[in-house]
């Protein structure tokens, strides 16, 4: 099992990283996807990528770091997508939930991040929140000209999934659909993902599954985590695990060129 999801430049894992990732592989995750929000995390992230055996980055700037962006973010982010170990320009898109950049910044930013990656013939690791409907007329555009998308941490409706799947974007699964309280549409949406569009996630150190038992001490998610956001997916999907670890595995060598 491969997780798509991991922010291991978080200060949150500052002190045990080795562990970390230690623990992940130990627990069966055969491979990791570390993401880069800004363009000092996208540098982190390929570093860590580099440092540590069967783990590949992303190079992008968040919508929350949009106010940020520039030319000179766009070329180092140009030159850190040429270095082997970055696999998607991303994490990017539109957030209008929160707003810590205005939406004509996360716009701007977005746009210029789609052209990069349709540049470079990289697929994008996306993010939406609260902003389907320009978030898909920002993006269609650009999907002719990518080799691939995946959105990251779908929770969204139904009509949101359909309208995704419709143009052959991959959806990613948090241990959010481990929540009882927030969980319950998201688990509705699972068995309409055809499997060779989905992928499997933790989002550490956030998005701790709440049905974890023994619960852990902390609230610090964890890669090792992986292997309890698939079967509770596989459970909802009503498929076996070690079936649904194999097909999300080969759905990263599709869209990244991953060779696991």
């Amino acid at each position: 099992m491969f997780d798509i999801g991991v922010n291991l430049t978080s200060s949150r894992f500052a002190k045990d990283r080795d562990d970390v990732v230690a623990r992940a592989q130990a627990a069966g995750v055969c491979g990791m996807l570390l993401t880069g929000t800004s363009l000092h995390e996208s540098l982190q992230a390929q570093q860590l990528a580099k440092h540590y055996s069967r783990c590949w980055s992303t190079a992008g700037v968040h919508p929350h770091d949009s106010s940020s962006w520039t030319q000179e973010t766009a070329d180092a982010l140009r030159q850190l997508a040429g270095l082997p170990e970055v696999v998607a320009i991303g994490e990017c898109g539109l957030d209008f939930n929160r707003n810590f950049s205005t939406p004509e910044e996360q716009e701007r930013a977005f746009s210029a991040q789609l052209a990069l990656a349709a540049e470079l013939a990289m697929p994008v690791f996306l993010h939406c929140r609260d902003a389907h409907d320009r978030f898909l007329a920002l993006l269609d555009p650009w999907l002719p000209r990518l080799p691939g998308a995946v959105l990251h941490c779908f929770t969204g409706t139904l009509q949101e999934a359909q309208a995704c799947l419709a143009r052959g974007i991959y959806l990613g699964i948090t241990g959010w659909v481990c929540d009882e309280r927030r969980g319950l549409e998201l688990r509705e949406v699972l068995p309409h993902i055809p499997a060779d569009r989905l992928f499997v996630e933790t989002d550490a150190p956030y998005l701790l599954p709440r049905d974890l038992s023994p619960k852990p001490a902390s609230s610090r998610n964890e890669p090792a985590y992986l292997g309890h956001i698939l079967a509770r997916v596989a459970q909802l999907r009503g498929e076996d695990v070690q079936w649904l670890s194999d097909v999300t595995s080969q759905n990263v060598q599709t869209l990244f060129g991953i060779r696991l």
